[in-house]
């Protein structure tokens, strides 16, 4: 953080296809090396599986899925005295949905399936539903959070 200059938030562009910056920035997050066209492939592909396997309308699932594994607290470590502890704090929006997506991917790349884009499109069902590996990921941090509320007295 800058002591002096503020830093000004740069807008995204929302997606071609959907037209939606959420889109974008889940195509920003799967992209590896600059490939952004092989990132769009990935997520266009598993929006489309979604779609097929529910139904319905695949990018209501993305935004369920996200929706379902943003999380609300988090712990931060703070020293006192000689010890150090861990505080539980609230999340801004947009590190929570920053921290759901980089969950989802994670969690997506860990599983079983074939191609990436089925990887993803199943880990995005599986947290709609609230199940998976994100979901996990939300609920351990939760519950650190929640195992420290002794030490919210020390919120900075």
């Amino acid at each position: 953080m800058p002591r002096k200059k503020v830093i000004i938030k740069r807008e995204l562009v929302p997606d071609p296809q959907f037209n939606n910056v959420l889109v974008t920035r889940f195509v920003n997050a799967v992209m590896g090396g600059g490939k952004k066209s092989t990132a769009e492939g990935i997520v266009y592909g598993s929006i489309n599986l979604l779609g097929e396997k529910t139904g319905g309308d695949g990018l209501t699932v993305l935004k369920t899925a996200i929706n379902n594994v943003k999380p609300v607290l988090e712990v931060k470590s703070r020293r006192v005295g000689g010890a150090t502890y861990q505080v539980p704090v609230e999340i801004r929006p947009e590190r929570r949905t920053a921290l759901a997506i980089r969950w989802l991917i994670l969690n997506a790349k860990a599983r079983a399936e074939k191609s990436m884009a089925e990887k993803l499109a199943a880990e995005l069902l599986a947290a709609s539903k609230n199940e998976g590996g994100a979901i996990k990921k939300r609920e351990e941090t939760h519950r650190m959070a929640e195992a420290n509320k002794a030490f919210a007295h020390y919120r900075w």
